[in-house]
């Protein structure tokens, strides 16, 4: 589906199921509410820290989420929207907004790393590689900053093509992060060819996990993988102490999740003591 065209546009909706024309009628409706907030430059970043395992008073680093603003001014998170336009051209150019907004925000702010999440669909697309080359000849720190993350199922779509590009962008400094892992897509022969920088587990695995055993042995091998291939580590959805608590003893490199931000578009820099309080009030 290109442009809000329906993929069921050329066939008498006699002969569609009534979920499929009920599921093709929200994609439509999806991808023209975010057509729409691009136009008009409704959209933003929300940022969420990501913590050291060890000192989870430090944020190694920040995850910069999309967000549109639809007709009626609401703050519309990526997940309900993203499965709609990220095989469209309209999907395109909200990773270019997204790199855009996160070059900006790394040149204000020197003092900080963030992750820009991209499709590999987005590799060679015209205008998002002219705005990361003028991003990184404005400012050749940018690139030492940046951390890029491409998921599981977005990588194995053209898994040959994300190799070459990880390999060009990571000798400008640029650090690349495996978004998901564990979601089932990665073939373990090209997670051994990719040479991500990092792994961020999936948050299923993570999610009560210190009173999951089968939650525990998944995300152990995962940690224990990484490490064999030197992949940095990080959780994904931590939202209780007890769960932090044992992947810190597990070994994962750095944490992210509720327990420890929720995203906001306030950058959350201008305010550091917030991480703390909340592990005060919780430990």
């Amino acid at each position: 589906m290109r442009h809000g065209k329906s993929r069921f546009a050329d066939v008498p909706r006699s002969e569609v199921s009534p979920l499929n024309y009920a599921v093709n009628t929200r994609d439509r409706d999806t991808l023209a509410m975010v057509a729409a907030a691009l136009r008009h430059r409704d959209t933003m970043l929300a940022f969420q820290p990501v913590v050291q395992s060890q000192r989870p008073d430090r944020v190694a680093f920040y995850e910069g989420l999309i967000r549109v603003l639809d007709e009626t001014g609401r703050i519309i998170p990526a997940r309900e929207f993203i499965d709609a336009v990220e095989a469209t051209e309209t999907g395109r150019i909200l990773d270019c907004v997204a790199l855009e907004t996160g070059l900006r925000t790394l040149r204000r702010n020197p003092d900080i790393r963030l992750a820009i999440n991209m499709s590999a669909r987005s590799i060679g697309f015209p205008r998002w590689t002219r705005s990361l080359k003028q991003g990184l000849q404005g400012d050749p720190t940018l690139g030492e900053r940046l951390i890029l993350e491409i998921t599981e199922r977005s990588a194995m779509t053209v898994p040959e093509l994300v190799v070459r590009f990880m390999s060009d962008l990571q000798s400008r400094g640029i650090t690349f992060a495996l978004d998901d892992f564990g979601a089932g897509y990665t073939s373990l022969r090209y997670l051994r060819d990719f040479s991500f920088d990092m792994i961020k587990i999936d948050g299923e695995f993570i999610r009560g996990v210190h009173s999951d055993p089968d939650n525990q042995v998944l995300t152990r091998a995962m940690v224990d993988i990484a490490h064999q291939f030197d992949m940095f580590t990080v959780a994904e959805s931590v939202e209780h102490l007890a769960d932090s608590r044992w992947l810190t003893g597990i070994g994962v490199d750095c944490q992210q999740g509720y327990f420890f931000g929720a995203p906001t578009v306030q950058p959350p820099w201008n305010n550091p003591a917030a991480i703390q309080v909340r592990l005060d009030r919780t430990a």
